[in-house]
């Protein structure tokens, strides 16, 4: 680890071997945030003291949050816990929102009609949404599961696929159920590795997803950097950055 203090530092947990921070990371590089990468289905371990990190994020992975025997599946569930006893903050993006909602209490599930969301779909804001959210945006997706609302979470974003797509607890502990980490070279790389779910029922194939990332990719990249400098990035790093030097 370095000599960062707390508020410069990111724990990212990836549930694949090949998961790269994507715009996420760009966004939080630009405050000069510096990252510490877990792959615990690869063996790396979690820390159970959170005091050394401002934010935790769990981003996606192809398996379902209730798959138990899934190391990294496993291994987020025993972690989890220290992350809600702790001071950090917190973004489970698809399984790492799903996660959350699962140690919460709430179900994971599919749908009974097999419906997915894979592709560009809308998300609409809720009365309590209203400040982070547009009334409307198309937002991309890439999961066959959706939570409930884990009890004491205030529904930010919905759709109508899937209801419950944005959540908070606190003001800490958040949850939505698309990826705004996905930028070009991600999506490609994702298409070219599992195209074949594309077709599964609602999907959408390749070709549309790259018109809607062509069509809607700069919106949804633009609402992400609000949402991160109002939600996740804490004010005295966005402070130093307008000033040109970090001393925190």
């Amino acid at each position: 680890m370095n000599e960062l203090s707390p508020v410069k530092r990111v724990l990212m947990v990836f549930n694949s071997a090949t998961g790269q921070p994507g715009r996420v990371g760009t966004v939080l590089r630009r405050y000069g945030y510096e990252f510490d990468i877990r792959r615990p289905g690869e063996g790396d371990t979690l820390p159970s003291d959170m005091a050394g990190y401002h934010l935790a994020i769990v981003f996606g992975g192809p398996m379902s949050a209730n798959d138990d025997h899934e190391d990294n599946v496993a291994r987020i569930m025993e972690w989890l816990p220290h992350v809600v006893n702790s001071n950090a903050m917190y973004l489970g993006i698809c399984l790492g929102a799903q996660l959350m909602a699962r140690h919460l209490g709430a179900s994971v599930s599919p749908r009974s009609d097999g419906m997915t969301e894979i592709g560009y779909y809308p998300v609409e804001a809720t009365e309590a949404g209203r400040d982070l959210f547009p009334n409307e945006m198309m937002v991309y997706h890439w999961h066959s599961e959706g939570f409930e609302l884990p009890d004491g979470a205030e529904l930010m974003a919905r759709g109508s696929v899937f209801p419950n797509q944005a959540y908070h607890i606190d003001n800490r502990i958040w949850g939505i159920q698309f990826h705004p980490e996905v930028d070009d070279e991600t999506h490609e790389r994702w298409l070219a590795k599992s195209a074949e779910k594309t077709e599964r029922p609602n999907g959408q194939t390749p070709d549309q997803q790259r018109a809607g990332r062509a069509k809607y990719d700069a919106a949804f990249g633009a609402w992400f950097e609000g949402f991160a400098t109002r939600v996740l990035i804490d004010e005295r790093v966005i402070v130093d950055s307008s000033l040109g030097a970090c001393s925190v």
